[in-house]
Formats: structure tokens, C-alpha cells, sequence
């Protein structure tokens, strides 16, 4: 597609000024050839919000893209979608002057695809958890330049450093971070598995006591479309 690719009105863009709060939106100006295609446009983008996010049409209408058009575009930081129809001069050159991209489509479909693939852009990610042992806490050593290491024996699964840990005392969580070193003996190890003792520290927390549990697991964010 023929674009006037600007640098505050992408799709791209958009997706990283979103307010935080409430529903996302993506905001476009649509111009087509007939009343007929802007109805079906709109009737199809419609149906793909969902309670997270939306598409939200400033302006659906019939007719060339007009400097007027990218002034309403440029207000939203929108960008402008032509079906079957193109911009004249003066609204390219303003596109251009205020960084409005244009995109030009002949067939619904593809148009529709463009903003869905948008839209599931602006998803927040669903965070999936896979949870890989348990070691439970049986001394804590202070060692200068370290901090405290615990002294732990693996009950469950595996530990690996660098791995998501919670720290648990009488079944609360009483801090969550990151698995800092892991030895087994004086060696630097990644994993050691369940029957085994291990040393452990976390990054920026101290405050581990005799008894504890230490969750560990992983974190994946997996990317989400409509």
C-alpha cells in the first residue's frame, strides 16, 4: 500500500501512547468511494472490539481524503484509511507537515486485517506461570561482599538461577523476585534438583529465616490476538 508514513501517526505509534487505563482504542478517520463500503467498513471493525479493546472511528466518509480530513486525523494522532479513494495535494503535504500516515486499501478484508492485527497489538500480553520446585530453608550464612545465603534442601521439582522466586513463610508470600546466585558446595550451578541441598540468594531482599519455603518458576508473556 501507498503510504504518507509519518512519525506521530502510525499504527505503530499509537499502540505506545494508549492511555493505561480502561479500554484501549484505536482511533481512525475512514474515507471510501460509496456510502455502501464506509457502512461495511464500519459495520466490520465494529465487531472486532471486545471489552479490552476497540476501534474508534472519529469519522466515516464518502469522497477524497481533504486537508480537513488529516486536521481531524492530526487532533487524535489517527491515522487515515482510504478505500478506493486517494488524497489530494494539500492533503498530502499536511500528512506529511503533521506526520499523519495514510493508508490506502481496495478490498474490505485487508483493511479489517491491518486494524485487527492493531488491535491485538494493544492486548496486554497474558502472563503464563510454570512453576519448577520447591527448597525449603535450613540455615541462613552471612558472607561479606554476598549478604545472606540460604542453605536449602530441594523437596520438590528443580531450581534453576536466574529463575522467578517467591519467598514463603507460614504458607503468605513475603517477597518475590529473582533467584541471584545458586551453588551446590563452592561451584556456581543452574539447576539442582529435588534431595539435594543447595546455596541460595535472592537479588535485593536479605531477610530469609530457617523454615522457609522458596517457590520457584518461571514467567513467559505470551502475545494475545483478537
Amino acid at each position: 500500500s501507498l503510504t504518507a508514513a509519518g512519525s506521530r501517526g502510525s499504527l505503530e505509534q499509537m499502540m505506545n501512547r494508549l492511555q493505561e487505563k480502561g479500554k484501549k482504542e484505536v482511533s481512525l478517520v475512514i474515507k471510501s468511494d460509496v456510502q455502501g463500503s464506509s457502512e461495511a467498513i464500519v459495520g466490520a471493525l465494529d465487531q472486532l472490539g471486545t471489552d479490552e479493546v476497540a476501534a474508534r472511528v472519529l469519522h466515516a466518509g464518502v469522497g477524497g481524503i481533504t486537508e480537513a480530513d488529516v486536521t481531524l486525523a492530526a487532533a487524535s494522532n489517527a491515522p487515515i484509511i482510504g478505500f478506493n479513494v486517494r488524497a489530494n495535494k494539500q492533503a498530502r503535504e499536511a500528512a506529511e507537515r503533521e506526520g499523519i500516515e495514510i493508508r490506502y486499501y481496495a478490498v474490505i478484508y485487508d483493511l479489517v486485517d491491518d486494524v485487527k492485527a492493531t488491535m491485538s497489538g494493544l492486548l496486554s500480553p497474558e502472563r503464563r506461570e510454570t512453576f519448577l520446585g520447591n527448597a525449603e530453608v535450613l540455615q541462613v550464612f552471612d558472607i561479606s561482599k554476598v549478604g545472606k545465603i540460604a542453605g536449602c534442601l530441594v523437596t520438590e521439582g528443580v531450581v534453576e538461577r536466574g529463575a522467578e522466586v517467591r519467598l514463603i513463610r507460614d504458607d503468605v508470600v513475603v517477597h518475590e523476585g529473582k533467584l541471584g546466585t545458586l551453588k551446590r558446595y563452592k561451584d556456581d550451578v543452574k539447576q539442582v534438583a529435588s534431595g539435594q541441598e543447595c546455596g541460595m540468594n535472592f537479588e535485593n531482599y536479605h531477610d530469609m529465616r530457617v523454615g522457609d519455603v522458596i517457590e520457584c518458576f518461571r514467567v513467559e508473556q505470551i502475545a494475545r490476538s483478537l
